[in-house]
């Protein structure tokens, strides 16, 4: 691997390089500089924070009131329903993870929360819980709506998962692909986990836990972006396999494909990439652990598998001024509504209101409660 000197800082060279390869040096895949780091991060910095949790720590489900903690938020629409967004979300009740999905028609207010997969059958890879939001879009456009596609009849997601229950994230953890007939409840589409530790092309970089799963449809076949963990330093990197079918997976011969980054925001993680189409290149927004917190960061790619990682968050742990997210801003879910032509990035906020659901947005936003109340704050 060639090292390209793209500006003096660390973290930028570390990334830089991880973005090349025999391929890209040949000419195939032209290297990204900072200037277009710069250049393409720019229209995602600098936006508003909401005051509160969208989706509180403690949310109060009908029948599962014991979930707490939530985290993971995905937001989607359905076919036929233009004014109505979903979002699904994680809680914890100690024993493991179950996912819910709830409701909204303006982006903010968010209700009618209910259980959309929960614990899988005992002595099975997901029985520790189930962690949906890889779904299958009709449109990965960075602006376009987050509608659900049929395939085969039904829709499509992509999850984590976990074998045992009784602890927080307890290792190995797996991924498995669902289906549902209306987008609200999920089954097991395989009764076998699409990617494991146990699996013949498993790398060491994955050995010891794999996580979440992204989905992406391009060019006639499907990219699963997903982060997996290295012990016993524990460090947290992502990887990317391909499929034809949803079903059968290969993992990418160079993963990882995002790598930690020695000194910097992501030395340790590297983790829940999420992935649009974003005029002529790739945006993934993930979250890097490092330098105090966690942080949501930003990297770009021409063709799905060389990737440059901007070397300063988007959006560092402590940037809410209400110190909603004082310890960690991470795992984002972004939606764009064409109406107000605003950005909605909702992201997992950890800090003085514990571990709930916060909501940044690319413009300010006037209380839909009070019609006189304004963001928390502007991002500096």
């Amino acid at each position: 691997m060639k090292s390209v000197f793209f500006g003096t800082s660390l973290c930028l060279l570390v990334a830089s390089a991880v973005a090349l390869d025999t391929e890209t040096s040949s000419g195939a895949t032209p290297p990204i500089g900072r200037a277009t780091l710069d250049e393409w991060s720019a229209p995602y910095r600098g936006w508003h924070y909401w005051p509160e949790h969208v989706i509180p720590a403690e949310p109060g489900i009908p029948g599962h009131e014991d979930f707490h903690n939530t985290d993971v938020p995905c937001v989607y629409q359905l076919p036929d329903e233009p004014d109505k967004w979903f979002m699904s979300f994680i809680a914890f009740n100690g024993r493991g993870y179950n996912s819910f999905v709830a409701e909204s028609t303006d982006l903010v207010r968010w209700t009618n929360p209910r259980l959309a997969m929960g614990f899988g059958a005992s002595n099975e890879f997901d029985f520790g819980g189930c962690v949906i939001g890889a779904y299958l879009y009709d449109s990965y456009d960075i602006r376009a709506p987050r509608v659900l596609k049929r395939r085969d009849g039904r829709f499509w997601t992509l999850y984590g998962c976990y074998a045992k229950q009784g602890g927080y994230e307890v290792d190995p953890g797996y991924e498995g692909v669902a289906t549902s007939d209306d987008g609200l409840v999920w089954r097991r589409a395989k009764d076998a986990p699409i990617l494991s530790v146990h699996d013949s092309d498993c790398g060491d970089w994955e050995r010891d836990c794999i996580y979440q799963p992204w989905l992406v449809e391009h060019g006639g076949r499907f990219y699963n972006f997903y982060n997996a963990k290295r012990m016993p330093e524990w460090i947290e990197q992502m990887g990317v396999a391909t499929s034809s079918n949803l079903l059968a997976w290969k993992r990418h011969a160079n993963n990882p494909v995002i790598r930690v980054r020695a000194d910097c925001y992501d030395s340790k993680f590297c983790s829940d990439g999420k992935v649009f189409r974003d005029g002529d290149h790739w945006t993934m927004f993930y979250f890097g652990v490092g330098r105090g917190g966690a942080h949501i960061m930003v990297a770009f790619s021409r063709d799905l598998t060389h990737w440059a990682a901007h070397p300063e968050p988007l959006y560092k742990a402590g940037g809410h001024p209400g110190g909603l997210d004082k310890k960690y801003a991470h795992k984002i879910s972004l939606v764009y509504q064409p109406k107000t032509e605003t950005f909605y990035l909702y992201y997992c906020a950890c800090g003085n209101q514990g571990r709930g659901i916060g909501l940044i947005t690319s413009k300010a936003l006037r209380s839909p409660v009070t019609s006189s109340g304004a963001s928390a704050g502007k991002a500096q």
